[in-house]
């Protein structure tokens, strides 16, 4: 494996110490190698979800890492803990607590039409949610910039899936500097017309992405995962089939195809 001359990896997730769908297993099967190449240059990044702080079963927390920045970023409003992910490799991990946002969440939708003219009118708290996470991850990574970096470093932010976008977009607006990633592992697009039994693939050309996110009230998800694919430096996925799917229905041709990489001790 070739070392990219990079100082910091960030990697951002809904699904970092966060088991809910296939994302978790590509991420937890290739952490081992990534740290073995970046150490702890490479840094993942989740949602803080768990009530209970003491009951992250797949994060333990280590206030002895970036000690000095997390107090920093305490004053920028921002909630952090930082540990290690409990997976082969044992990454760094930074879990946000984004809910401070909440209050705010208008004022920074808002922002990102008048910028990006991202549409979040329709979004229900499934789309929210995610929405302030991206954001919040993007503020965190921006935060541990400002203090611990300086302007030779070379920065790359990886985000995952339009639950992350607004990473995307942030950084796009505000630092231009930080080299971004996005990859999308199936659209959301298309993760609705499967689940509602239509034909995807099959007759792929004759959906009109904009007409088919209104019939299926998906407005708001598809113009950001569209625009995160648009306004990113790096825009890829996993596979063939899924660079049709994106190239169709995000209006953005594939930069790089990354297939889905996992180690070998974990095959049965």
């Amino acid at each position: 494996m070739v070392k990219l001359e990079i100082d910091y990896l960030f990697e951002t997730s809904w699904e970092v110490c966060n088991k809910v769908g296939g994302i978790y297993t590509v991420l937890s099967t290739k952490a081992k190698t990534v740290v073995q190449t970046y150490k702890d240059q490479y840094i993942c990044i989740g949602p803080d979800l768990s009530e209970d702080h003491n009951k992250s079963r797949d994060f333990e927390e280590d206030k002895t890492l970036f000690k000095n920045w997390v107090v920093q970023a305490s004053k920028e409003g921002l909630r952090v803990r930082i540990g290690r992910w409990k997976i082969q490799g044992n990454p760094v991990v930074i879990l946000v607590d984004f809910t401070p946002f909440f209050e705010k969440k208008n004022e920074i939708l808002t922002q990102f039409w008048l910028e990006n003219k991202l549409d979040s009118i329709n979004g229900q708290w499934d789309y929210v949610e995610p929405a302030l996470f991206g954001y919040a991850s993007a503020k965190v990574i921006e935060s541990f910039y400002s203090y611990y970096v300086v302007a030779s470093d070379k920065i790359v932010a990886h985000f995952h899936e339009w639950m992350t976008g607004t990473g995307v977009l942030y950084l796009h607006n505000n630092l231009p500097q930080i080299a971004t990633i996005f990859t999308t592992h199936a659209t959301a697009l298309g993760r609705c017309i499967a689940g509602n039994n239509l034909p995807l693939y099959s007759k792929l050309k004759e959906y009109n992405p904009l007409e088919t996110a209104e019939k299926f009230h998906l407005q708001s998800k598809h113009s950001l995962e569209m625009l995160a694919a648009q306004l990113s430096d790096s825009f890829t996925t996993v596979s063939n089939i899924t660079k049709e799917e994106c190239e169709s229905f995000l209006q953005k041709p594939l930069d790089v195809m990354a297939i889905n990489g996992f180690e070998n001790d974990i095959v049965p």
